[in-house]
């Protein structure tokens, strides 16, 4: 989004910023009132570590397949490449933080595990829209050119949270708050605008390390380093192929995106609940059974998660995680549907049908499936699928 106020409301602004302090704080009143729960202003300077800590990241072949992670870095490591007009840059974030114990459902094992942010509507629309908001009231009151970003676009947003005073980077990589845990959603203004900026955060981690050895896939080499290759939410979400055999019994019945490491943060006590925007989850998507999930074919799909950031990942991708899950179970009763999934349309919905059954059938019931499907399976990864239970 951009804009610019002219004439007479270009003079209000300009007597507002030569009164610079009053404006961050009218800018901050305005974003409460909108719903956000953070805020922070930034120089567009203030993260000059991101680009070596990123090439480190993306050197290591940690990012996996996120290929627009590694698209010209540079870009993403200085909002001025971004847009080189802007002058400060307000970091704003959302408390998502449920008054549930995420991790509860992991013990239901005929459900799916469905990451927290994901259980209510998509946050980048929620997000935009309250941003959008407040720039225009920033360009109605005080003038100067915006543009507003919410995760898709290329800004670092936890190095920039972290120098504007949001929180700090924790060892899990995240954002942590004071105040709301690991529990944000980010978004940002850039504006032309020169305001205060704000102090820089500190880590406040100390010695702890229960977000490291929450991890199911071990997937923190070491303190503040994620290996995305081994991320439950990058195996269930970015990952277009079928999860790596290692994984799979790690991931138990998580079917998009891993709350772990985010729900054992000692910070999230500080969380503060009860805000009238909070997020609100849909009762469908809190414990869903994994049986109806099977049997979503896409139109139902569609219609299940409308408006829902796990729509974007495509039902074959998604019954895959529900299969994995399935598999993980040990609960024979389910094996019918992982049968019935062996002749889906999709080769990486039948490779994890297959691998489900070899979880739940005894053995000689797996090899006379094994023995049936081969017949006419073409798709050599597949078949690989039906090599004996492991």
């Amino acid at each position: 989004m951009a804009g610019r106020r002219s004439g007479r409301a270009e003079l209000r602004g300009s007597r507002l910023l030569s009164e610079a302090p009053h404006l961050r704080n009218a800018i901050a009143r305005e974003a409460t009132k909108l719903g956000f729960d953070a805020f922070g202003i930034v120089a567009p300077d203030a993260i000059p570590d991101a680009l070596p800590r990123l090439q480190e990241f993306l050197d290591d072949g940690a990012h996996g397949d996120m290929e627009w992670l590694a698209a010209n870095p540079q870009r993403r490591a200085d909002p001025r490449t971004l847009w080189a007009d802007v002058r400060s840059i307000i970091m704003l974030g959302v408390n998502y933080g449920s008054s549930d114990d995420p991790l509860q459902i992991l013990s239901h094992r005929d459900r799916g595990a469905i990451s927290t942010y994901a259980r209510g509507d998509d946050y980048h629309e929620l997000i935009k829209s309250r941003l959008k908001a407040l720039a225009r009231w920033m360009v109605a009151h005080a003038g100067g050119d915006v543009k507003v970003f919410v995760d898709t676009a290329a800004v670092m947003e936890k190095p920039l949270s972290e120098a504007a005073g949001l929180g700090w980077q924790g060892k899990h990589t995240n954002l942590v708050s004071r105040e709301f845990g690991s529990w944000l959603f980010l978004g940002s203004i850039f504006t032309t605008l020169e305001l205060p900026r704000d102090t820089r955060d500190e880590s406040r981690c100390g010695s702890c390390r229960a977000c490291l050895d929450a991890c199911p896939t071990d997937a923190f080499p070491q303190p503040y380093r994620l290996d995305a290759r081994r991320c439950i939410s990058y195996l269930t979400i970015e990952n277009k192929g079928p999860i790596p055999r290692e994984f799979r019994k790690a991931i138990g019945n998580r079917i998009y995106g891993c709350d772990d490491c985010l729900a054992v943060c000692p910070w999230n006590k500080f969380a503060q609940e009860g805000r009238e925007m909070k997020l609100k989850a849909r009762e469908e998507l809190r414990a869903p059974s994994l049986a109806d999930l099977a049997r979503l074919d896409d139109p139902a799909f569609r219609a299940l998660f409308s408006k829902s950031p796990v729509k974007r990942i495509g039902r074959d991708r998604f019954v895959r995680n529900v299969l994995i899950a399935i598999g993980n179970s040990g609960d024979p009763s389910l094996a019918p549907e992982a049968e019935r999934l062996v002749g889906d349309h999709s080769a990486l919905v039948r490779g994890a049908a297959a691998w489900a059954l070899s979880q739940l059938l005894p053995k000689d019931a797996f090899a006379e499936v094994r023995r049936s499907r081969l017949t006419s399976e073409a798709d050599p990864v597949v078949r690989a699928e039906f090599a004996p239970a492991t």
